[in-house]
């Protein structure tokens, strides 16, 4: 019971305190006010009541002391350091007040740069397309020059077709491939087609045409075929005979001399369309005389003992072609190295000058 009412007096003090100090608005000790301690005198008054031992008849007071108890002192008490846990803290007076923060340094770049008048201009947008083209021009001998010209296909594989006759070529580094081909009509079209279904187209006029007789054998893979050309009764292995081993120069058709033998296609690549064209300067030839055309086919280990399709194209005097289809069937590889000699797939030129 002492420790409840010790409690009770202290909170009643307490109280009286805090609500002083939320009225007056501030922990100034030196005018705080005086408060009677009569609530703490009379708190002390409860707590004897409360413990009063027992006492015998002999002891007890009379009763006219009890009814006119002493009055207590009352003294005037003074209230100081008095905390206010509300406030915020405050650091302590020796580590005086922070010293401010510097101020960044003004800089003129700003008011010194001529203002803007017009937006920069925009960037042109990245073109992804990609350009196929391809440049004809005829030459000597009824020939065509092309230029393929592909920036987006380097190294890429692309057929070339030009009336009925087809062989594999390939773009460089660069995208760029170029090529020397017989031409086989007087208006000539070229098309160079890529595995991704684009392509170029390139036209030619071959006026000189008229004056050239064509035969062209062609054919997919090693089939091991070739076009062997006896010129004026021309043994094998002399002057006269034209072949891939002794292809000659297309100056010597330019000039009536002779014929020349050209070789399309890339053996180096896998499946590759092939062709031979043997081009004679029958109208402008300086010799009156016949050229014997042979197609052979050598058996290798990569023919051997298997079909080999081809198809041979011969340019007839009006112009117009004839085209014929060939499927050889190849003896076994124990025939390795011999040749086989088709005689009559295409036909003999007869020269006469006019």
């Amino acid at each position: 019971m002492r420790l409840a009412a010790i409690s009770g007096g202290t909170l009643a003090c307490a109280m009286g305190i805090g609500h002083f100090m939320q009225i007056g608005g501030g922990p100034d000790v030196t005018s705080a006010p005086v408060v009677s301690a009569q609530s703490v005198v009379e708190g002390a008054a409860i707590e004897a009541e409360v413990e009063k031992p027992d006492v015998t008849d002999a002891e007890a007071p009379d009763a006219a002391a009890l009814a006119a108890p002493e009055a207590p002192r009352t003294e005037d008490m003074t209230l100081s350091e008095i905390e206010l846990t509300s406030a915020l803290p405050r650091p302590p007076a020796s580590r005086g007040i922070p010293a401010p923060l510097p101020s960044p340094p003004l800089t003129r770049v700003a008011l010194e740069d001529a203002p803007i008048s017009d937006p920069p201009p925009e960037e042109p947008t990245p073109n992804f397309a990609c350009e196929y083209d391809m440049q004809a021009e005829t030459v000597a001998a009824a020939m065509v020059r092309l230029t393929l010209t592909v920036p987006c296909m380097t190294n890429e594989r692309f057929t070339l077709h030009h009336n009925g006759m087809m062989f594999t070529g390939a773009t460089d580094l660069s995208g760029t491939s170029e090529m020397l081909v017989p031409a086989l009509s007087k208006k000539s079209v070229f098309i160079a087609a890529f595995a991704n279904g684009e392509g170029a187209v390139a036209n030619a006029e071959v006026t000189s045409l008229e004056y050239y007789d064509r035969v062209v054998v062609q054919w997919k893979g090693a089939s091991g075929l070739q076009i062997h050309a006896l010129e004026y009764g021309a043994g094998y292995e002399d002057e006269g005979h034209v072949w891939a081993e002794a292809s000659r120069d297309m100056s010597v058709a330019a000039r009536g001399n002779g014929g020349f033998l050209t070789r399309l296609g890339d053996p180096e690549m896998a499946e590759p369309l092939m062709a031979e064209v043997y081009t004679f300067p029958s109208g402008i030839a300086k010799r009156d005389g016949a050229v014997s055309i042979r197609v052979e086919a050598e058996v290798t280990r990569e023919n051997c003992d298997r079909d080999v399709e081809a198809q041979a194209i011969d340019l007839a005097e009006n112009g117009k072609l004839q085209a014929q289809d060939l499927v050889l069937s190849m003896p076994g590889c124990n025939a390795v190295g011999d040749y086989l000699v088709l005689k009559n797939l295409v036909e003999d030129l007869s020269i006469a000058r006019n």
